[in-house]
């Protein structure tokens, strides 16, 4: 299965320690990507200056969930364990 278009969870809730274009120092966790557009959807998806950390990401069931807010808490659950 693809990713839900639109979702974005992936862009707000995990803590992102790489450079991002618009921000040099990176996101912290629960604060929106600058580079994620008002539909939920990557500015930088396929584009060569996309991190490689957000490249990486990829839609998996268990953690994605059935809807877009449980996604957002299954990851915001890891990355308060990490």
């Amino acid at each position: 299965m693809a990713c839900r278009a639109g979702c974005g969870a992936c862009c707000i809730a995990p803590s992102i320690s790489s450079p991002i274009p618009g921000m040099p120092q990176g996101k912290p966790a629960g604060v929106r990507c600058i580079q994620l557009d008002e539909n939920n959807l990557c500015r930088l998806f396929n584009d060569p200056t996309r991190p490689a950390v957000c490249q990486r990401f990829d839609y998996d069931p268990d953690l994605c969930g059935s809807d877009r807010e449980e996604a957002v808490k299954n990851i915001m659950v890891l990355e308060a364990a990490t």
